[in-house]
């Protein structure tokens, strides 16, 4: 038995279905058993749960051989630290009980920094916590930037005419589809070659700028002219507390955005074909940025 911790989310919804077509038996979380249903529907065995309730995720991991691990976001959270604390302890309690062989668990490019990394100093003390358990073979992926994340930029473009963020505009960072973390992940689960406590960085096809990524936008929606602007860390602030963000929470992404910008967060390994995955970000602004900024733009219309 596989299981799968957040498998309605970005990687776990990949990695359910490729262990499932592969013909392994698959359990997966999720605090919505609607959302669920559609890997059910594929053959995947439900489990309700809260992540943070370590006496509910100590049973999902009853017979489990492997499993994916991850603290699924919770932004609105007032204490999002403390969260990612509470997650963790429950994960590790259940592997502690339900010793699985293997398990992959979702970490980030910069989590070798135990602090001022905002919330990657997260998967940091959750890499630290799961290494103490004994007899665990356990690969940690350090993920690099969430192509994802940019989604947000159409929302910006159709109210401000540009993209904006608090990167530096010539800022180098690897951008990576969530599908290619979810297919390696997969794949890893599937050989179970890994032994003791492996780091893998994945960074995607290539690093870009946020200049180069809004230039990547421009053209696929029609406006070449596109420019992104670096905004102030305040005004970041502002804008994801107003996205719903607890204020700790934004302190946090602040925190985050300061790293990346100083150099303290940065990819460690060169690039390799390991670490390099398939998805471009041409690709995956035709596939997912664009519907998203046509979405947006007919929500505004209406």
């Amino acid at each position: 038995m596989y299981l799968v911790i957040g498998a309605t989310g970005h990687t776990g919804t990949v990695i359910a279905k490729r262990l499932l077509a592969a013909g392994k038996r698959v359990r997966v979380v999720g605090r919505d058993r609607a959302r669920l249903s559609s890997l059910v529907t594929l053959g995947a065995e439900p489990f309700v749960a809260d992540v943070t309730n370590s006496e509910a995720i100590t049973k999902a991991f009853d017979g489990v051989e492997a499993a994916y691990v991850m603290i699924p976001p919770d932004l609105a959270h007032p204490d999002y630290a403390a969260y990612q604390d509470q997650v963790t302890e429950a994960i590790a309690s259940g592997v502690a009980a339900g010793a699985p062989g293997h398990i992959v668990a979702l970490s980030s490019f910069g989590a070798d920094k135990q602090n001022k990394t905002g919330p990657i100093a997260g998967t940091h003390r959750m890499e630290e916590r799961l290494k103490k358990i004994p007899g665990l073979n356990a690969l940690y992926v350090r993920a690099g930037y969430f192509m994802e994340n940019t989604l947000a930029q159409a929302g910006a473009i159709r109210q401000m005419g540009v993209t904006a963020g608090p990167l530096k505009a010539d800022l180098k960072i690897p951008m990576i589809a969530t599908r290619d973390i979810g297919t390696f992940a997969a794949d890893e689960l599937i050989r179970l070659e890994f032994r003791g406590h492996e780091t893998q960085e994945l960074l995607g096809q290539r690093d870009l700028t946020m200049e180069e990524a809004t230039a990547v936008i421009g053209k696929a929606i029609g406006r070449p002219e596109l420019q992104y602007s670096q905004i102030s860390y305040e005004n970041f602030r502002a804008f994801l507390v107003q996205m719903g963000a607890s204020p700790r929470t934004a302190d946090l992404m602040i925190e985050m955005s300061e790293a990346q910008n100083s150099g303290h967060v940065k990819p460690l390994e060169a690039r390799s074909q390991r670490n390099t995955t398939a998805t471009t970000y041409e690709e995956f602004v035709g596939e997912a940025f664009v519907p998203a900024y046509q979405a947006s733009s007919a929500a505004a219309r209406a």
